[in-house]
């Protein structure tokens, strides 16, 4: 295992936050306030506080708006911009897209519509502890379904003893969600020849190879989706 917390991390901030409209239509959704802080700050403040030193942050909806907030932190991370303001890339293409940024090195990946609380060890330093880049090529932060707010889907992924992940398939429900932090060897999203695909059916190849890992928090998940589930993440946090 290792102890090595990745330096560089990238957020993805490019979608158009349609699920989270009205409160989308002056501002990107990862300017959405949580208990008073931006969705985006609460991510990247979660990373400055596990120790990355530099952050990616994928833009495109009211892009000028983001850039304009994100220049205006005072606290680590350091923060660089990946413009996809001409064309949204999905989630590997967007990391892809940003290969010089954000180099060769194992990175944190993380979305932006996810708040937690923390009963025990910080989440971040559990994934750091548990990365083992020679048994693995992903780490994905999950939830136990029965300690989350917002996420109306059936679960995720199944885990087994050595942390190893199965989609949940065409099973009616899963005890795991993922609540969109990963530490991922970016290499492997670089090696895809297209401009514009989504990570999952790298994941499914991961998981099929059993090198897609998994580490559970112990704290709740509140996934912020629409107005509704940020309401709701906003009474729980008070």
């Amino acid at each position: 295992m290792s102890a090595a917390t990745p330096h560089t991390a990238m957020v993805l901030a490019a979608g158009l936050g349609t699920r989270m409209r009205p409160l989308t239509n002056d501002r990107p959704k990862a300017m959405v306030e949580v208990g008073g802080k931006a969705l985006i700050d609460h991510m990247l403040d979660r990373l400055g506080e596990a120790g990355v030193e530099r952050a990616v942050v994928n833009v495109h909806h009211f892009g000028d708006l983001l850039e304009a907030h994100l220049a205006s932190r005072t606290v680590a991370p350091r923060v660089e911009i990946s413009d996809e303001r001409a064309q949204l890339l999905d989630s590997g293409g967007g990391i892809k897209h940003a290969h010089d940024l954000l180099g060769e090195d194992t990175a944190f990946i993380a979305n932006i519509d996810s708040v937690w609380t923390e009963d025990g060890a910080p989440a971040l330093a559990s994934m750091v502890q548990a990365w083992d880049p020679t048994a693995m090529d992903c780490l994905l932060l999950l939830a136990r379904m029965e300690e989350t707010l917002g996420f109306d889907g059936p679960g995720d992924f199944f885990m087994d003893e050595g942390g190893r992940l199965t989609h949940r398939g065409t099973a009616p429900r899963a005890p795991y969600a993922f609540i969109g932090v990963q530490i991922l060897k970016p290499g492997v999203i670089y090696a895809v020849p297209d401009e514009k695909f989504s990570i999952f059916p790298l994941w499914m190849r991961m998981a099929a190879e059993g090198r897609l890992r998994g580490v559970v928090l112990d704290g709740f998940w509140m996934h912020v989706g629409d107005p509704a589930a940020r309401d709701a993440a906003e009474a729980r946090l008070r």
